[in-house]
């Protein structure tokens, strides 16, 4: 198991090439010209088995970030470059920011950075498939900076018990562990209440919400149950709120 990176290198040189950064006119032109979908939404919302489920029907290009951290074990198994990420070094990373060759990039914790390079938008416009991926709300709102039509799906679980359920389902996890997920999603969920980009959906089962999205994205049609799914964030909020004050 390759060990953490404790700092970057080139810090100060990424923070200087990420300042108002924005992507080449090259970079930019692609980006009018396709489709673009994000995945927000807390832990244990679904985003993967989503995207994984809509990959199946040949339409979609599941986006791989690029970063500089090592790749990780997880659950005994080490990360391959291409899958969960595409591992790079500080040099060859920063060299392309520096192109404007990212659509959005930026220094994690001062110990990495990791970003969605244009190479992956590029695949999937030569390919003629919608490209997709999950983010946080921190890349969505820079994404969203840059290309205002990129759809923003917020996915939530239908109800807190679900949603508990939901994230012990692989084992119980340390109760450190469950309150710091849930901290990071009161914040979550405030956020995208706080943005009109988002459009909410219910996660009830994973292919009806998949059938859900993917008309979403081929009509070109709105969430039909944008009321109902900000209602359940209001709710989900709540509860969480009321479970960390417990």
């Amino acid at each position: 198991m390759m060990s953490f990176m404790n700092s970057l290198e080139h810090l100060s040189d990424f923070q200087q090439a990420l300042q108002n950064y924005k992507p080449s006119e090259a970079a930019q032109k692609l980006l009018q010209n396709m489709k673009l979908v994000l995945l927000v939404g807390p832990t244990s919302s679904g985003r993967n088995t989503i995207i994984n489920t809509l990959l199946e029907s040949g339409n979609y290009h599941s986006i791989v970030s690029d970063t500089t951290r090592q790749p990780r074990e997880n659950n005994g198994v080490l990360e391959q470059n291409g899958r969960e990420y595409w591992f790079r070094t500080e040099e060859e990373l920063l060299a392309d920011i520096k192109k404007g060759a990212f659509l959005e990039a930026a220094v994690i914790h001062n110990q990495q950075v990791s970003g969605i390079s244009m190479r992956e938008l590029t695949s999937a416009a030569d390919q003629g498939l919608i490209a997709i991926n999950e983010i946080e709300v921190a890349g969505a709102d820079n994404i969203h900076s840059i290309k205002p039509d990129a759809l923003c799906l917020f996915i939530l679980p239908p109800s807190f018990d679900e949603w508990m359920a939901r994230m012990t389902a692989r084992g119980q996890l340390p109760a450190e562990e469950v309150r710091r997920r849930l901290e990071s999603a009161v914040y979550e969920i405030t956020t995208a209440l706080d943005r009109d980009f988002y459009q909410f959906v219910v996660n009830d089962t994973f292919i009806q919400t998949a059938a859900r999205i993917d008309k979403m994205i081929t009509t070109n049609l709105l969430n039909e149950h944008q009321d109902e799914g900000r209602r359940v964030a209001e709710a989900l909020l709540a509860s969480t709120k009321q479970h960390l004050a417990s």
